[in-house]
């Protein structure tokens, strides 16, 4: 069988073939991709709630003055009511998954509380929920020119992939 390239660390751009209104004009970042799926964080789709708002609801202080205006976005359909903390560097949190050895998605309060607390990770993006593909859903997406890729953007064939080394 084909192995698949994996899309770790690469970002989706929604096609006008998308049908999934969640993702319609959307650039969604891959956090994990491998053979039982995928999870990536829609960047680009701003909600009305600031963090000040979010931080208020869950019991946070209020994060330094810069911060309390940023908006939170909408990462993706799936467990929207929980939130998703994309972020560099990758620091020491209770439920991170490292995404590679400078960024992270954290699940756990205590990333937000650090941010509160002026004392959290440098670049943030704050989300509620996030995108998921079952196994070989994203792959099939691919195929349908429901999302096009970096690779797509220089050339490359995502079907043509292999990870054999020495075999074209």
């Amino acid at each position: 069988m084909n192995e698949t390239v994996n899309l770790t660390r690469h970002f989706l751009i929604a096609m006008p073939a998308m049908a999934d209104p969640n993702f319609a004009n959307s650039l969604t970042f891959v956090c994990e991709h491998n053979k039982d799926g995928a999870l990536g964080i829609v960047v680009n789709k701003p909600i009305e709630m600031t963090l000040s708002a979010l931080f208020e609801q869950i019991d946070i202080p209020v994060p330094a003055a810069e911060l309390r205006g940023t908006h939170v976005h909408f990462g993706g359909p799936v467990q929207i009511d929980r939130g998703f903390v994309l972020h560099r560097p990758l620091g020491n949190w209770q439920s991170t998954l490292a995404i590679s050895d400078e960024m992270g998605l954290t699940t756990s309060k205590d990333v937000l509380e650090a941010v509160g607390r002026g004392e959290g990770p440098k670049d943030v993006l704050v989300t509620l929920g996030y995108a998921g593909w079952s196994a070989g859903q994203l792959e099939q997406e691919l195929a349908q020119n429901a999302w096009l890729t970096a690779m797509r953007l220089l050339g490359i064939d995502f079907s043509r992939l292999s990870d054999d080394v020495g075999h074209a």
